[in-house]
């Protein structure tokens, strides 16, 4: 959630009037909020070194009467033990204008945890807004802007949470001086006056910025100054210095009155004083920021003595209920909280006002907001391992490059192995292999390095076998498995899942479908467990079986050798005796649209009329020809569109399931849709990419069953959409291309004959449509359940019936429906879902009775009940 290229997001409000918000929590009152008082609730927590610890929450609440809830995660650091210590952590080698995502940083500078920093203007260089100290160093100043927070540590790691400002100086030889606006600055817009912070102003640049550009936007000349040791050595007169500030010095940027300053007093050669200090904006408070630890801009304050506090700068621009980032300490100024709340799947994120009461509710006395939205990023370092991983589900599902973040590291020294642990999968398959490994910590639980130390491995109960380090699955239970390294020893207790531990199997098949004479990779089959717990089978240990084409199944793939007229085939998966069935249709894909041989009349179009888009046929590196369309949303307010508007009077043949469209991405986030009108003169608008993550060429597929479309159809445009809310985190100004955009055509299973049956409790006697027959054994009534004949049933309503002699198993199999059931068994797995039926199937003059209920819920059928004939009518 990080700034736009004119602060908009953060200057639309001064500071006296964003104290004059509605009694709402954080403004002031909490009274509205009683009445449906949220609740946090803490899932878990890990050690992550000493001194610090990861605990996991969920928040629920309600919103419009529909509970929501919220998943957090908090790292807690202990201030007052000497083995941690919480530092800032910059873009990529410790400088400015390199941004990394949290993960990269975290890992680069070895730390055990971190988590996003300050705000920073998108449009500019990627500098943190506010101020910033690192290992002591001041990287950074406080901008003269009002309400803007910052998180510190003094010289005894005492936490603080505070308003800054900046005063400074540079002397010239002669005495003369001039204000310095601040210390590795990009340019902002002072407040309420919105003027340009750099016209006629002087700043320092140092060596952690990371490029010989010092924000240059076109707005102001620059002048700049190479100063090292104290002694001017070069003077660019409206100029840039070429190079990066050296460490034994800086380079000042001037412009209007300050390039008048250095023209007239400075000269290359002389001496040259820089006098500057961070300080307290109320005069009354005198922190020593020279020996501050470490400091970190923010944005509002949130929390002050355990209370919501009234925001410091407008949130209105931080709207709604995303992902959020902050940081704060406890009242007895011992513990730091580190924040992170999700906005990603089933967790629904936060408002402003609703994270304070978050951050309240896990600890934090005094805090402040940092960056979040798209930024917000928390890594972590599980315990015994050596590398950290993401903790959280980034909002827009990428890492986002930041500028800074907060980061947790481990001072202490190698101590000794405290314990060793098993890492094993959550639960294996019967027949599975897996590789187990064990990982060590020490007494200040950091990792200890296992490589060098091998194992001996076991099982109990003969449940499985090793071969080194590699078990293998023999039987379903609990396999407890045990480590022993030298005086360490840990054991595990495996899940190992067979047929009776399932709740259920499917097939991941949705967009799959079959063209003659092609092969194609076999579907991934999931399993739940009884327990709630879910993965892939492994392939090894799924047996397919494929019914209605001439197909072949081996390593993987299903080589479709004839469709001989069939619109689809059924297929079949199992495991340990669990099966499962789904429809694959035949399909034919037809191109539509590609530039080097079917294209229809393109142009550009925008919303609203200051966004700026073209439409052009560029040529890909292999000499293929496609549609890039540009787009530049930098100017006007609200959403904005940039559109390829296509010729809406050619019309799509037939009517296809699938729209396929080749994308060459640019990662700017933004929304790629389709306007599709129908035949009923409705234009849908079909999601291609909720979010343009990747670069360079990528398929992206829409369901179009998903829309309620009237047939035939015409494509009226593919376009990208610039959201108002978290503009300023996308790219405003890029290009995507588009190619072959592609129609999918799916068949389907031939539909059942549609017969009909009547049958009579406790007699033989039935009709199949009209027409009479006898069976071998009558339909009876048990516990008050039908019972009926079920391969004559099936036969006769248009299906297949199999008998398992080993298993003494059923199988019934009906278009896209399959049913297995178990003579005795009441557990019946019904399209690979487990269920329980009142009876179970039972044998009855060597025939299969099975419970009618099961069969006419689960196959489609419609059955009447005559109670006075005691007559069952099947269709």
């Amino acid at each position: 959630m990080s700034l736009q290229k004119k602060w908009r997001k953060l200057s639309c409000v001064v500071l006296a009037a964003s104290l004059l918000l509605s009694s709402w929590p954080g403004t002031g009152g909490n009274a509205a909020y009683a009445a449906n008082e949220p609740t946090v609730t803490m899932l878990s927590q890990e050690i992550l070194t000493s001194g610090a610890v990861l605990k996991k929450y969920v928040w629920k609440s309600m919103r419009n009467n529909k509970e929501v809830q919220v998943n957090g995660n908090v790292i807690e650091v202990d201030l007052t033990n000497p083995n941690v210590k919480l530092d800032v952590m910059t873009g990529t080698g410790n400088q400015f204008t390199k941004k990394q995502t949290v993960l990269g940083m975290t890992k680069e500078t070895k730390a055990v945890a971190g988590i996003n920093g300050d705000f920073y203007n998108t449009q500019a260089e990627g500098v943190p807004m506010g101020p910033q100290i690192s290992n002591g160093q001041l990287m950074a100043t406080p901008p003269y802007l009002p309400g803007f927070y910052s998180f510190a540590l003094d010289k005894n790691n005492k936490p603080i949470v505070d308003l800054f400002t900046f005063k400074g100086s540079i002397i010239a030889k002669d005495g003369a001086s001039y204000p310095l606006g601040g210390i590795n600055k990009t340019y902002y817009w002072f407040e309420p006056s919105k003027e340009h912070s750099h016209i006629d102003g002087m700043f320092m640049y140092t060596n952690a910025w990371g490029q010989i550009d010092r924000s240059n936007d076109g707005v102001t000349v620059p002048t700049e100054v190479l100063v090292q040791n104290g002694i001017i050595k070069q003077i660019a007169v409206n100029g840039i210095i070429r190079m990066i500030a050296p460490e034994d010095g800086y380079i000042l940027r001037a412009s209007g009155k300050a390039a008048d300053f250095v023209v007239t007093h400075l000269k290359e050669g002389d001496p040259l004083k820089a006098d500057y200090q961070v300080l307290a904006q109320d005069p009354n408070k005198n922190y020593d920021v020279s020996t501050f630890k470490m400091m970190i801009g923010g944005h509002t304050i949130m929390v002050d003595e355990g209370k919501p506090a009234a925001f410091s700068r407008e949130v209105a621009s931080l709207c709604c209920n995303r992902s959020r980032t902050a940081i704060g300490y406890s009242q007895d100024m011992k513990t730091a909280y580190l924040i992170t709340v999700d906005n990603y799947g089933d967790s629904k994120g936060l408002s402003m006002q609703e994270l304070q009461q978050f951050m309240i509710k896990v600890g934090v006395w005094k805090g402040l907001n940092l960056d979040g939205g798209g930024s917000t990023q928390m890594a972590a370092r599980p315990l015994g391992e050596f590398e950290p991983v993401l903790v959280n589900k980034t909002e827009t599902g990428a890492q986002r490059r930041v500028v800074n973040g907060v980061g947790v590291y481990s001072t202490a020294p190698q101590g000794e192995v405290k314990e060793i642990f098993i890492q094993a999968p959550s639960f294996m398959f019967v027949g599975e292999q897996a590789a187990l490994g064990y990982k060590a910590y020490d007494i200040y639980y950091n990792p200890v390095e296992t490589s060098k130390l091998p194992a001996q491995w076991s099982v109990a109960d003969n449940s499985g076998t090793f071969k080194e380090n590699v078990f293998t699955a023999t039987k379903p239970g609990v396999a407890k498995v045990t480590a022993v390294s030298g005086k360490g020893q840990s054991t595990a207790n495996i899940e190992v899942v067979g047929r009776n531990q399932l709740k259920s199997m499917s097939i991941k098949a949705d967009n799959m479908t079959l063209t003659e004479g092609e092969s194609v990779k076999l579907p991934p089959v999931i399993a739940t467990t009884l327990t709630g717990k879910s993965r892939e089978i492994p392939p090894q240990l799924i047996q397919w079986e494929v019914l209605g084409i001439q197909g072949e199944l081996a390593n993987g793939t299903l080589k479709v050798n004839s469709l001989a007229g069939s619109t689809g085939a059924q297929l079949i998966a199992k495991y340990d005796g669990y099966s499962t069935m789904t429809v694959i249709p035949a399909g034919v894909d037809k191109v539509w649209y590609d530039l080097d041989n079917f294209a229809v009349m393109t142009t550009s179009e925008v919303k609203p009329q200051e966004v700026k888009a073209g439409v052009s046929i560029k040529l890909s590196e292999t000499g293929n020809k496609y549609l890039e369309l540009n787009y530049d949303f930098t100017q006007g307010t609200g959403n904005k569109w940039a559109y390829a508007a296509m010729n809406t009077g050619i019309v799509i043949e037939g009517q296809p399931q699938y729209m396929k469209v080749k994308v060459n991405g640019d990662e700017s986030l933004n929304w790629l849709r389709a306007e599709i009108l129908d035949n009923a003169g409705k234009v849908h608008l079909v999601d291609l990419a909720r979010s343009i993550n990747w670069k360079g060429w990528k398929q992206v597929t829409a369901d179009l069953s998903e829309y309620p479309i009237s047939y035939p159809i015409r494509v009226k445009s593919i376009y990208v959409v610039n959201e108002e809310i978290g503009q300023d985190e996308r790219l405003a100004k890029s290009a995507i291309g588009i190619d072959d955009i592609t129609f999918t055509y799916r068949g389907g299973l031939a539909k059942p004959s549609f017969n009909s049956i009547s049958l009579t409790i406790n007699k033989k006697d039935v009709t199949v449509n009209g027409k009479r027959m006898m069976l071998e054994q009558a339909p009876v009534i048990e516990k008050g359940n039908t019972l009926i004949p079920i391969r004559f049933v099936t036969d006769a309503l248009g299906g297949t019936v199999r008998w398992d002699d080993t298993e003494r198993k059923v199988t019934v199999i009906r278009g896209g429906k399959m049913i297995d059931l178990w003579i005795d068994n009441p557990d019946l797995i019904v399209n690979g879902q487990r269920v329980t039926a009142e009876v179970p199937p039972v044998i009855m003059n060597n025939l299969t009775m099975v419970p009618l209920r099961i069969l006419s819920e689960n196959l489609g059928w419609k059955v009447t009940w005559d109670p006075q004939t005691r007559q069952v009518t099947l269709q």
